[in-house]
């Protein structure tokens, strides 16, 4: 039965939008082991769903083009979607407050392991959609500590707008100005292991991600900014993972006006002047190579 329910098939969804590191710098790295981050982050329209129902007992289902490379086993350890539902319970019952049983579906859109945030997204979600199915009045902060808690990304995922992260993805800086992009995602498949990607790099200790006094104004400014920066994860993820290099060359081979790799890989994403040269270099990518994943979207304006 799960393989033919949808999110969209819940009394409740919550988008659970892809994360886009537009530049990461690897700053430096505290004495706990955890690296210190400067990201200019957008998130895009498309991504994974998740949908939720009041139930019986407690309950987890997959869908989508990746749900079978996941396990719909309600006690897997390394679930984030249940990882979240159990903390935000955890908080709103000390508190006082009720959260009965519930039906959580994932709609898996997103490669696994690619670096776009897609547990993270997943796991922000849960906490937005548990919060409106549930009714829950939580202080904003007790929210951050959970995400913080879930993992570094799901601070910037609960956000899902454009902004500037920095520490370990903590501290956070929204752009309320910046403007929407259209992007081509491109995906080998093949998963890349962050803590490997980290443990192969030969600096950690790189300049920090700086702008003028005054931010970049409208598209044309920011694509100029973004391409004098950089992910200091990509040549490591490169030497790990070859296909990162030949899918960086596919998309760059398509005119985009920036290409690069997001966060630790294998995900690289091409900027184009609009949807449509967007959605034709999707298409011919797909000729190319109809193995790999690959996905026209856009990115979420600031503000929204």
């Amino acid at each position: 039965m799960n393989a033919i329910l949808a999110a969209g098939d819940f009394d409740l969804t919550e988008e659970a939008p892809a994360k886009i590191n537009l530049a990461l710098h690897v700053t430096g790295r505290r004495a706990d082991g955890y690296h210190l981050l400067d990201m200019l982050v957008s998130f895009a329209r498309h991504g994974d769903r998740v949908g939720f129902r009041a139930s019986e007992h407690d309950a987890f289902s997959l869908s989508g083009r990746f749900g079978p490379f996941l396990s719909a086993d309600a006690e897997a350890g390394d679930n984030l979607v249940l990882k979240a539902r159990d903390l935000l319970r955890q908080a709103a019952q000390a508190a006082g407050q009720e959260t009965p049983a519930v039906h959580i579906h994932l709609e898996k859109n997103l490669p696994i392991a690619s670096g776009i945030g897609g547990g993270s997204a997943d796991a922000a979600a849960t906490l937005r959609g548990l919060m409106r199915l549930w009714r829950l009045s939580l202080p904003q902060e007790t929210i951050k500590a959970i995400a913080l808690k879930l993992g570094a990304d799901v601070p910037m995922c609960l956000a899902s707008q454009p902004l500037v992260a920095r520490g370990i993805g903590e501290a956070i800086e929204l752009l309320p100005a910046f403007p929407s992009f259209s992007i081509v995602l491109g995906n080998p498949l093949v998963a890349v292991s962050t803590p490997d990607v980290f443990r192969q790099l030969s600096r950690k200790d790189n300049p920090p991600l700086l702008f003028s006094s005054q931010l970049p104004q409208g598209q044309g400014e920011w694509i100029d900014t973004i391409k004098t920066l950089r992910n200091d994860l990509e040549p490591p993820a490169r030497s790990m993972c070859s296909e990162i290099s030949v899918l960086s060359g596919l998309i760059e081979s398509q005119s985009p006006l920036v290409t690069r790799m997001s966060g630790s890989g294998a995900t690289c994403f091409g900027i184009f002047a609009d949807i449509e040269q967007a959605k034709t270099a999707a298409a011919s990518l797909h000729r190319l190579r109809p193995d790999w994943y690959f996905q026209a979207t856009e990115t979420i304006a600031g503000g929204v």
